[in-house]
């Protein structure tokens, strides 16, 4: 195969899931040329990823960002298309692909259409990490499944602006509150109750992120406001880009099921997850399942009546009341066993 296009719009998160893909295909298929349909916000994150041609298609354009991706696909054909998406969205902008070969999700897993729009499917995999699940799309074109393997480029001045946020002599916590779903938002005042905790306690720097949204700046302010200590807060004062520098260098970040957790994931820097309303076996941290709480369990059979196993793989436990299950002791309880585990931060360990 000489020409591969992989269709992954949203989010940041699965967008993430999608590098080691890229990798592994540039390693199995040396010089093949590779095309990322893409969506604007995420193509910031990754959009330099090298030996990769990235084509962003603007989801609020309506027709418009159709008949330009149509345009931008006249003349060429492709040996294959990753449709990784499931949404109907997705299923019209792999229409305007031409591809030989159109590999999507087993039926279990395939939604909105999307049979009608493929020739090839991934074999099914019952309980799957979503990386997982993006990894096997190259079983159907005869390779390897792609290892859990990471590359964000990230440069030197976003480096710099990551290490001006943080402390040398200190090990640094950073915190980043908010999903794009507010059901799976913890209370503010629990954040700022394990926030002091981290900085009296255990003697960390604590920086608050957050995108410029309205939503998420009022969170990180209301998160100061409840605090006894001081919290240094730069929401919607970073870039992706920058974000990713600051998770490269920070000791640990805290984050509920939201892509800021799965770049820190991708960094190699662990995860303090926070997951009821969702399923850390499917959704959480790659490499930071262990440091996950999950009280996913709980709030499925507290809200459904269902347990884990009876569930859907994959059902939600976004109802108001399910993040509450996560208290704050379950919270300070991790982080101080995170803390036992590493008895040495990276700056004492010149990883900085």
């Amino acid at each position: 195969m000489n020409s591969i296009c992989i269709l992954r719009l949203s989010a940041i998160g699965d967008v993430t899931h999608v590098i080691p893909v890229v990798l592994s295909l540039q390693e199995q298929l040396p010089g093949v040329k590779i095309t990322w349909v893409i969506g604007k916000i995420e193509a910031k994150l990754v959009g330099d990823l090298p030996g990769v041609e990235f084509i962003v298609f603007d989801k609020k354009a309506g027709r418009r960002g159709y008949s330009d991706l149509r345009k931008k696909m006249q003349g060429r054909k492709f040996d294959a298309l990753l449709h990784m998406q499931v949404a109907f969205r997705a299923n019209l902008a792999a229409a305007c692909i031409p591809a030989g070969v159109k590999v999507g999700y087993d039926k279990a897993r395939s939604k909105d259409l999307q049979g009608f729009f493929i020739n090839r499917r991934i074999k099914p995999a019952p309980r799957q990490h979503v990386r997982d699940c993006l990894a096997s799309f190259l079983e159907p074109l005869g390779l390897t499944a792609a290892p859990p393997r990471w590359q964000i480029p990230i440069s030197e001045d976003d480096h710099g602006f990551a290490r001006a946020q943080l402390a040398n002599d200190r090990r640094n916590l950073v915190i980043s509150p908010c999903a794009s779903h507010t059901l799976r938002n913890w209370p503010a005042e629990r954040y700022a109750k394990l926030a002091d905790h981290a900085i009296r306690k255990l003697g960390m720097k604590v920086i608050l992120v957050g995108s410029p949204a309205p939503f998420e700046a009022e969170y990180c302010a209301a998160i100061e406001a409840a605090m006894a200590e001081k919290a240094h807060n730069i929401c919607g004062k970073d870039t992706l880009k920058q974000l990713a520098a600051l998770m490269t260098h920070a000791d640990l970040v805290v984050a509920p099921d939201t892509g800021p957790a799965h770049i820190a994931s991708a960094v190699g820097t662990d995860v303090l997850g926070l997951y009821a309303a969702s399923n850390p076996y499917r959704s959480g941290p790659y490499n930071s399942q262990e440091w996950c709480v999950n009280r996913y369990p709980q709030a499925l059979e507290t809200f459904t009546g269902k347990t884990v196993e009876q569930a859907r793989w994959g059902a939600k436990a976004e109802y108001e009341g399910a993040m509450e299950l996560i208290t704050v002791a379950d919270a300070t309880d991790m982080l101080d066993r995170w803390i036992e585990a590493h008895p040495v931060g990276k700056a004492e360990n010149g990883v900085r």
